[in-house]
């Protein structure tokens, strides 16, 4: 029998015979570690433990201390208990795919009759009894035509059509959980016992088209999360309650800030109070830009083909534009437009209007493009991904000298925004070239140090990430970690040579000749919609006082007070403070539940004791105490708190 050498962790090797498996690795080791073993890694990829191994190979063996395989593999391993427990409770159930997500994993199912939260009940009992069975988990390699027999034996149509997509090369893999069996990669646990009984929860049902394809049957995708141990489900279930009661959804109705309906998918309708934040806050970029050496443009929306496939974006972007047929009058066609994507060829448009020196660089040029994006009614979600938005979007026009500097620069200036906006710190991800690229790699070299080095200047941290930058060039990605400890990838910064050379753009150097110049690609919310659906979040709804749509509610105690009340409302008007009244006849009591929900975050309760002595009583959003103010004081106060950052 021919023998391989497998390599440990700590850099002992040993000899063994080809063909053994993890499970038997682990089993010469120790007795114990047999025991505690799940998985294996094996020359970096993650194995069965009763997989052989065919040649020379690096191993270490994963148990339940080794949070991502073991994560991966509980959650597998729960998507096949729960097809098996599901078809234990209802045989003529079909069953189809189930893939690991998230914090869990779904299952869909080809079930007439739709699941109920009682049925959830009755499947986690019987997954429960089929964890403590302690059923052995095996595996076999098949045959393609035995296992195509096996299914349409057992009338599983959507096993068969699964098979039929693997690839003529890759093993058609046989799993077996006890008696019950699907097909799968793998790997898998050893046995159900090794799942933790209760570190998880099956958390909704949903409806799911097979394959994604609306033209394919419809079934039912049930969820679930799963952990390592009760503690960690226990936290992801309070987060998942935290997360739920920051929804912008339901926050935005609440706050009456906007909504979304049927005949425009994906599209936004603001409401005043919704607009009131958008408009605060794009003055507010608008503000910043400016006295950081931006020019605002405005570029049409509506854009020829010609100009796309002149970027390349037709070819590679053409599923994701929304086309516009137009008939030209005496048109012997139609001339074929598209919605715009994103401002990047019609800012080149604009530059290229008149010559460029090198004495006008770098040319920083800013614009609140409202874009439009297909995408699937599916992945839609409230104002976070939609189909029409505006993005705070600038190019930076410059030569590779000024790379580094605009990059530091940039890095600065973002920085300022995001405090501004409640983010004290941000991460930098710092995507390196790829493999598919284009330009010399002395030309990659220049850029990315300059990129690094940038990065550098300002002191702050980043992380590398291989391999990841775009064709034409590396970038930086910006990250927010909301107060609950979620992350957005929000701000871009790009270093582009290939749009100002398709697009013919050009400056005239300090030699005379005509070089191309760099184009760096920036944003720093992203898109307005979504960066307000995160500020919300992020907040709870209770947005800083300068951003806040409804700043000071006025509310009478008595209907004497009416008169102060408007009083008081023209003197905050005057000193810059949103503010309103409500004299309605109502009690107080009432008036603050009101307002508080709709996430006032000051309300000046006026009886007739204020109206006697020109005072207010504060009342600050989330505080049951309250502060009794001089007229004068109060307005003095929320005026300067209603002041933008920027201008303080």
């Amino acid at each position: 029998m021919s023998q391989i050498t497998l390599t440990f962790p700590d850099g002992n090797s040993r000899d063994v015979p080809a063909g053994i498996t993890p499970g038997e690795v682990a089993a010469d080791i120790s007795k114990s570690l047999s025991k505690k073993a799940i998985s294996a890694q094996v020359n970096g990829a993650h194995w069965d433990l009763a997989w052989p191994i065919e040649t020379d190979a690096k191993i270490a063996i994963n148990t339940m201390q080794d949070e991502a395989p073991a994560l991966e593999l509980i959650r597998h391993d729960l998507a096949h208990v729960m097809a098996r427990a599901v078809q234990a409770i209802w045989p003529d159930v079909k069953v189809t795919i189930g893939p690991v997500r998230d914090f869990g994993w779904f299952y869909d199912f080809d079930r007439a009759e739709p699941f109920t939260p009682e049925d959830l009940g009755q499947i986690e009992a019987e997954m429960k009894r089929i964890i403590a069975a302690r059923d052995p988990v095996r595996t076999e390699v098949w045959p393609r035509d035995r296992a195509r027999a096996h299914y349409e034996a057992a009338n599983e149509p959507f096993k068969v059509e699964l098979l039929d997509r693997i690839p003529g090369d890759e093993p058609i893999r046989m799993y077996w959980h006890g008696d019950w069996q699907d097909l799968c990669r793998g790997p898998h646990l050893q046995h159900t016992g090794q799942i933790p009984a209760d570190a998880f929860k099956l958390t909704r049902v949903s409806s799911a088209y097979w394959l994604g394809d609306s033209d394919r049957p419809q079934l039912q995708r049930i969820y679930g999360i799963a952990f390592r141990n009760r503690d960690d489900l226990k936290a992801h279930q309070k987060f998942l309650e935290e997360a739920e009661a920051r929804d912008h959804r339901r926050l935005g109705r609440e706050m009456d800030l906007y909504h979304m309906q049927e005949e425009a998918p994906g599209q936004v309708f603001w409401h005043p109070n919704g607009w009131t934040i958008y408009t605060t806050l794009q003055d507010y970029m608008r503000r910043k830009q400016r006295a950081d050496g931006y020019v605002e443009v405005n570029t049409p929306q509506v854009v020829d083909r010609k100009l796309w496939e002149a970027s390349g974006h037709w070819d590679k972007y053409q599923d994701h534009m929304f086309i516009v047929e137009v008939d030209e009058e005496h048109a012997r066609e139609k001339a074929i437009n598209a919605l715009k994507p994103m401002n990047c060829p019609c800012h080149v448009q604009v530059y290229n209007q008149g010559l460029k020196s090198y004495r006008d660089l770098p040319l920083r040029m800013a614009e609140f493009g409202s874009c439009s994006r297909y995408e699937p009614s599916g992945a839609l979600h409230g104002i976070m991904r939609v189909r029409g938005f505006t993005q705070d979007d600038a190019h930076i026009f410059c030569t590779e000298d000024q790379i580094e500097a605009e990059c530091a620069k940039f890095i600065t200036f973002l920085a300022s925004v995001y405090k501004d906006l409640g983010f004290e710190k941000f991460d930098i991800a710092f995507a390196t070239r790829p493999e598919k690229r284009v330009g010399t790699d002395e030309a990659w070299d220049h850029v990315e140090g300059a990129l690094e080095a940038a990065i550098k200047s300002v002191g702050a941290p980043y992380r590398v990430e291989e391999g990841d930058g775009a064709f034409y060039g590396p970038k930086l990605d910006f990250y927010l970690t909301d107060a609950i400890g979620r992350v957005w990838q929000c701000g871009t910064f790009q270093v582009d040579p290939n749009l100002p050379e398709r697009l013919g753009a050009s400056y005239v150097g300090e030699d005379g000749d005509k070089h191309r110049p760099y184009m760096l690609h920036r944003a720093c919310l992203g898109s307005f919609e979504r960066f307000i659906g995160i500020l919300i979040e992020n907040s709870s709804g209770r947005l800083p006082f300068w951003l806040a749509p409804r700043q000071v509610v006025v509310a009478s105690i008595v209907s004497e007070a009416d008169d102060y009340v408007a009083e008081v409302v023209a003197a905050l008007t005057k000193a810059g403070v949103r503010a309103e009244a409500d004299i309605r006849n109502e009690k107080i009591n009432y008036k603050v539940r009101e307002h508080s929900l709709g996430k006032v975050p000051a309300i000046l309760a006026i009886g007739r004791q204020e109206v006697e002595d020109r005072t207010v009583t504060l009342r600050r959003l989330g505080e049951k105490q309250t502060e009794v103010l001089g007229l004068d004081e109060v307005v003095a106060m929320l005026g300067r708190e209603a002041t933008p950052p920027d201008l303080a």
